[in-house]
């Protein structure tokens, strides 16, 4: 009978404090935190779990955030962007997004995909020579020199944090010895695979063709389909490592990550920039949510400035949900 009594105490604390936290907002949020309380005060498995504290904070850890009404919507000026959680069991909830669906230049958010077609296919030990188209390529992030004798792991820093295109054509003309074109439609299998209906690659660093071309002729994603891309590419910890790391020196040189948010945003899992002229501001990270809830993936398209846009992003969701 006390443990009874205590559950119903408890029932009715719950409705309480959901009356008061959310009763003033009640009628801006529809009916979703009106059905999570009443399951809340309702759910035996969670009234159960409150005999034992642990596992309640669990439960509370992985329930997913309300809407706080009194934050308004969040104005974004790129041209799309998702913001997504994948709490600790595995579900999501999308928190913000603007134009998820539409296929947009990318930019160097397709070294992502590269990544993941090297991780499926290539020996990370395997040795590969710098050559003279490599380093040819549009800028020199990265630092390669003719000659240079790299493992493909060593490479992906470069790829990764500054971005280097001289990267991705060593490792994308470096599979069998087969010219980029092949690699290239592995990367498009891959994206068909992974159901990444808005995705299509013609090279396997995003730079913009040389000449004006149609827009089919430039590596293209939706925002959506690039959380979806990142999520594949959470179950490496490698490549987060590397996009986690502001600064290191591996070869002789010392990389810089492109990140410019890293030390600045606390909860930094990774995260991956891009710039075109065509494709403007790119930008996709992943970083912990509030009070251990699991783990946020941004993502911004077509932005002026990516930094700020994202950091705009990134303060809404904390203020704009019941964390």
């Amino acid at each position: 009978m006390i443990f009874t009594d205590n559950l119903k105490f408890f029932s009715i604390a719950l409705v309480l404090v959901s009356a008061t936290t959310w009763g003033a907002n009640f009628l801006g949020q529809g009916l979703e935190e009106f059905f999570l309380g009443r399951e809340w005060a309702s759910n035996p498995k969670i009234l159960a779990a409150q005999a034992n504290q642990m596992e309640f904070a669990r439960l509370v850890r992985n329930s997913k955030p309300l809407r706080n009404r009194a934050t308004a919507d969040l104005k974004i000026d790129a041209k799309a962007a998702i913001s997504i959680l994948l709490n600790n069991q595995g579900g999501e909830k999308i928190l913000f997004e603007k134009n998820s669906q539409e296929p947009l230049p990318i930019a160097s958010l397709s070294k992502l995909m590269t990544v993941d077609v090297i991780l499926k296919n290539y020996d990370l030990s395997r040795e590969i020579v710098i050559t003279k188209e490599a380093v040819a390529q549009e800028e020199n992030f990265g630092k390669l020199r003719v000659g240079d004798i790299l493992t493909v792991e060593q490479l992906l820093y470069p790829l990764l944090m500054e971005s280097s295109n001289d990267a991705a054509f060593a490792l994308a003309n470096d599979y069998d010895g087969v010219a980029e074109k092949i690699f290239v439609s592995m990367m498009n299998e891959d994206a068909q695979s992974l159901g990444l209906g808005n995705t299509h690659f013609v090279n396997s660093s995003g730079l913009d063709p040389e000449t004006q071309e149609p827009k089919e002729n430039i590596n293209i994603s939706s925002a959506r389909d690039l959380s979806q891309l990142t999520q594949q590419l959470l179950k490496t910890p490698l490549v987060w490592k590397i996009l986690s790391t502001p600064k290191i020196n591996l070869y002789g040189e010392t990389l810089i990550s492109t990140n410019k948010l890293l030390g600045k945003v606390s909860g930094i899992i990774g995260g991956k920039t891009g710039y075109t002229d065509t494709a403007l501001g790119c930008f996709v990270l992943v970083l912990e949510a509030p009070n251990g809830k699991g783990r946020i993936i941004n993502v911004i398209l077509g932005a002026q400035d990516r930094f700020s846009e994202m950091e705009k992003l990134i303060n809404w969701t904390n203020q704009a949900y019941l964390w």
